[in-house]
């Protein structure tokens, strides 16, 4: 009879979320108590973008923005409408939030004290960084170094007051949305944690700092590439260690632990056979809960529909399924390391560890993550042009893709697109709810409030306690970020893509000779307006066609993120330009791209083709194209060299007869 060996102690799962918000502050709040139900054990709340960058819901910016990708909180209602019925005490809720994080930190601490609870034990994370807001995001507000001091006093706030919350969570994730190579995504992240950390260790007794840096926390993105992922996440893990031991003497290994949560890559799912991208989040679920020494904190997963649209509860419910599956039927949670020792591993994580280091000792050799931002920005944009050459020539597959393309029309996609539209609606019924906030509150009140909040900001004063009591007064998100405008200023980031002649022509002969012929027919150089209008900050796309415009021998006129109708309009007029490209993801198409069409023709300029990009259902896209827009690009049409031609085309038979 042989013994039976002492049972192992099983691993706590992950907290398993949903990233998730949309519409109103009532349909969100219905969502997550029926996502709690299904068994998610933390929330994940998305803000929609005139929150994220701070506008109120009736600003001229925030047409056609409301409730699109996220949840609008306008003001201390729509926080306490948000968590109705959910005890905020026994939560663990992470908010995607920067440029406004103070704010929302202080409307949640708020709604916290009106449900009773102990503040002291509130759990989460707000994001709060900014850096990567300049390199990959772009829903910055102010100036790199106030936005810094701002993202220093939430955690100097949360330290001596709401001790168990994470204030700051260093963002990685974007970043390889970016196209970051794993050895940028960490020196790039690291840098940014540095630079927080040396921000905050003045404000805190030495002794006590090795506490307030085991609150900083990560958010990161793991890639299909599952095994070099888990290999970053290692090197994470080794070199954040590192940087605690050495750079700021942190000997307790308890705050020296890498603490992360992560949602796995959107940037991969593919539009093309929408199915196939269940199995990637799988794997790529795997780089971060396989290797125990390297698991995440929190998992949340993106649904297979992300490149259709808005997915919807059921689509959310199906991600979920997947990490309970992962957490609760396989035996993956009984084991030590499972990757402890291996030769293959630890070559990859030590080759890792050599690229992030180097690139941090550069990164250093320029001041530190604040003074290097156009740099990394400009490695970012470069990155991303080499990842999608990859796949234009097949050297990185992508199956359905650019491989084994045919296949049979997907039954997920039903009759409603297999995606959740907003309600446009939606926008006028929260602007209504907002008038009568405003005609309901004390003004007196709101008045000292702001006047608080200016004090406290122009003296350098740690801005939170003035904020909590903004928040309490009734300020609306527009006005607390209007007064940080007015004080810090605000700032347009580096677009990362350069108008100087480029080398990278590889492969573009043919394109150029046709650019010079039409540029030879108009009597000048063809000339190329590449707009952004709206909120969206995803600017990968519009970036990588000016880069390749460029490249292909147009003039490119590209002056970034969150443009108005009305100026990208002027520019078009004032430039002379021969086509214009509008790039948007958030959803907003239908009202931007209408407005835009509406100003060009009373510009004089309607005989200027214009061509939109974006996540775009078909039924918008013939709406776009009925409103005389001359192409509609989607995820789909990966292939620049195509739109380049198209570009051409556009502008040779009809422009040149016209003029």
């Amino acid at each position: 009879m042989t013994d039976t060996p002492a049972a192992q102690t099983k691993d706590k799962p992950w907290l398993i979320r949903t990233y998730a918000g949309h519409s109103t502050a009532k349909a969100s709040n219905a969502l997550y108590r029926g996502n709690l139900a299904k068994g998610q054990t933390g929330l994940s709340v998305a803000f929609d973008l005139p929150t994220q960058t701070g506008y109120d819901s009736d600003h001229i910016l925030a047409r056609g923005e409301v409730g699109k990708v996220g949840v609008p909180v306008c003001h201390l209602g729509d926080m306490r409408t948000l968590f109705d019925q959910i005890p905020l005490e026994q939560m663990n809720t992470s908010m995607t939030i920067n440029a406004t994080a103070p704010w929302l930190l202080a409307l949640y601490i708020a709604v916290a004290e009106e449900q009773g609870a102990d503040v002291s034990k509130l759990q989460g994370t707000v994001q709060n960084d900014l850096i990567k807001e300049y390199l990959s995001r772009g829903t910055y507000i102010c100036p790199p170094k106030p936005s810094l001091k701002m993202i220093g006093d939430v955690a100097e706030y949360c330290y001596k007051n709401v001790p168990k919350w994470n204030p700051m969570n260093v963002c990685s994730y974007h970043l390889q949305e970016a196209g970051a190579t794993p050895e940028q995504e960490l020196a790039f992240a690291l840098a940014t944690a540095i630079a927080v950390l040396d921000e905050l260790k003045p404000r805190v007794p030495a002794e006590d700092f090795p506490r307030l840096a085991g609150r900083i926390s990560f958010f990161v993105n793991a890639g299909i590439r599952f095994v070099t992922e888990m290999c970053k996440m290692r090197a994470f893990v080794d070199l954040w260690d590192e940087i605690l031991q050495e750079r700021y003497g942190v000997e307790d290994p308890k705050f020296r632990r890498f603490r992360y949560g992560v949602q796995v890559n959107s940037l991969g799912l593919t539009e093309q056979q929408p199915e196939n991208n269940v199995y990637r989040i799988l794997i790529e679920m795997l780089a971060v809960t396989l290797s125990k020494k390297a698991r995440a904190r929190a998992v949340q997963l993106p649904a297979w529909n992300e490149a259709l649209g808005l997915p919807r509860p059921w689509d959310q419910q199906w991600s979920m399924r997947m990490q309970q599956i992962m957490a609760y039927e396989t035996d993956l949670l009984e084991y030590d390391d499972l990757f402890d020792n291996n030769p293959a591993v630890d070559r990859k994580v030590a080759e890792l560890k050599e690229g992030a280091r180097a690139e941090l000792a550069n990164l250093g050799s320029m001041g530190g993550a604040i003074e290097s931002i156009e740099y990394m920005k400009s490695r970012l944009v470069d990155s991303n042009a080499d990842r999608l050459n990859r796949i234009e020539k097949q050297e990185t597959v992508v199956v359905g893709v650019n491989r084994w393309t045919e296949g049979e029309p997907s039954p997920l996609v039903g009759e409603d697109g297999g995606i959740m539209v907003v309600d446009p609606a939606v926008e006028q019924e929260q602007i209504a709810r907002l008038n009568e906030w405003r005609d309901e509150r004390d003004s007196a009140a709101v008045e000292a409030a702001l006047a608080g909040l200016r004090e406290a900001a122009s003296n350098g004063q740690n801005v939170m306690e003035a904020s909590i009591a903004a928040a309490k007064a009734g300020v609306t998100t527009g006005e607390w970020a209007g007064e940080m405008r007015k004080i810090y200023g605000e700032y347009r980031g580096p677009t990362g893509v350069s108008k100087s002649v480029s080398n990278k022509t590889e492969g573009l002969d043919d394109i150029r000779d046709a650019v010079n012929a039409v540029s030879d027919k108009l009597g000048r150089r063809m000339r190329f307006l590449v707009g952004k209008p709206g909120l969206d900050g995803h600017s990968n796309g519009a970036e990588q066609i000016a880069f390749r415009a460029r490249d292909c021998g147009m003039e490119i006129d590209y002056e970034g993120i969150r443009l108005t109708p009305t100026e990208l309009v002027r520019a078009a007029q004032e430039n002379e330009v021969h086509v214009v490209g509008l790039s948007i993801l958030s959803g907003s198409h239908i009202p931007l791209v209408e407005d835009m069409m509406a100003q060009m023709r009373d510009a004089g300029l309607g005989h200027i083709p214009v061509i939109v990009g974006g996540i775009i259902p078909d039924e918008d896209a013939k709406r776009l194209l009925e409103m005389g827009v001359a192409k509609v690009y989607t995820p789909k049409d990966f292939e620049l060299n195509t739109i380049m031609m198209d570009i051409v085309t556009l502008v040779d038979p009809k422009s040149i007869a016209a003029e």
